[in-house]
């Protein structure tokens, strides 16, 4: 995590909080802004921002080192509404019930701060369902060009490795071209973190041991993805403990184009992603863990989960923080 931080100190950039009035932002704020990492912006209620801020005896104070976004009472409203409705006038959004989701969704108003270009990188969901967040990044941002879904990875901090997961919360049953995505998306975010992705494609079947649609579905995957990323090491479909064991895998397919033990594990469906990554994080890695990393954005947004804690919401910004230096400089 050290040189996420190193980078994101060398040019903060301004950061908005959809949950704004969580004391977990709060505390996460106060330390982002002491270490230079981002400016925070928060959305809430003013009253109840400054008066946990009191409680707390924290050192945020609007106009110095925050900026607090009033949902009731903002003059961007009219032009942020207006954008909105232009967005999905043609989806059954009226100009009235733009004007009411405007006030009342928080992250909707991150999501138009940042394409309004009044912020630079979004970190929402600490108090709301995955989903529904979701719903208002695609709807304003939108996917990145050639990306074909949106996906999430999570990275557990193991005793012996760091260990990366995909997907945990988006795909239900993702198809082959989805998987080939997000594997490739999801190779170019662990080398940001320093680290040359070694990638295994999940399945109950290792290698044609049980032909079923989704074992066949990883195997095609693996195709497209070799195609399309010559240069990244993968292999599969594999079981998990071939994934992880050289010796079991080698035992399997001595052929196996993956070596020594994989760090980027692409799971088949949703349960199997979500199920493996909350098992090791409580099992294996003490809690600590980043993420969900949101890929396939056209902008930088993050969406949290409500479990997350003080330090994961710091290590977030951090990464949105780099993401939003990357997308400065291909301007």
């Amino acid at each position: 995590m050290s040189p996420l931080f190193t980078q994101a100190k060398r040019a903060p950039k301004r950061v908005v909080y959809a949950d704004g009035e969580d004391e977990r932002v709060l505390r996460a704020a106060q330390t982002v802004s002491d270490e230079k990492i981002a400016y925070p912006i928060l959305i809430g209620r003013p009253s109840v921002i400054n008066m946990r801020i009191q409680k707390m005896g924290l050192r945020l104070e609007a106009g110095k080192n925050i900026e607090i976004v009033d949902p009731e009472d903002d003059v961007r409203f009219t032009e942020s509404w207006t954008e909105y409705y232009r967005l999905k006038g043609r989806d059954g959004i009226t100009p009235t019930i733009a004007k009411a989701m405007v006030r009342k969704h928080n992250t909707l108003i991150a999501v138009l701060l940042l394409k309004r270009g009044d912020a630079d990188a979004v970190i929402c969901g600490i108090t709301s369902r995955f989903d529904n967040q979701l719903k208002y990044v695609e709807d304003v941002i939108g996917m990145q060009p050639g990306a074909s879904t949106f996906a999430t990875m999570n990275v557990l901090m193991l005793p012996d490795q760091t260990l990366f997961i995909c997907d945990t919360h988006v795909n239900e049953n993702p198809t082959a071209e989805q998987v080939a995505d997000m594997t490739i998306q999801a190779a170019a975010e662990v080398r940001r973190f320093g680290i040359v992705p070694k990638v295994a494609l999940l399945s109950h079947s290792n290698f044609g041991s049980r032909p079923t649609d989704s074992s066949r579905k990883m195997a095609h995957a693996r195709q497209m993805i070799t195609e399309r990323a010559p240069s990244l090491e993968v292999d599969g479909e594999m079981h998990a403990d071939s994934a992880l064991s050289e010796s079991i895998r080698m035992a399997s397919y001595p052929d196996s184009t993956l070596k020594g033990t994989a760090n980027l594990l692409i799971t088949p469906n949703l349960d199997t992603g979500n199920v493996t990554y909350n098992l090791l994080k409580m099992t294996g890695s003490n809690g600590i863990a980043m993420g969900p990393v949101l890929l396939g954005a056209a902008r930088p947004v993050h969406i949290l989960t409500t479990s997350a804690t003080v330090r994961r919401v710091i290590n977030m910004t951090a990464l949105a923080v780099v993401d939003a230096q990357m997308e400065a400089e291909k301007r």
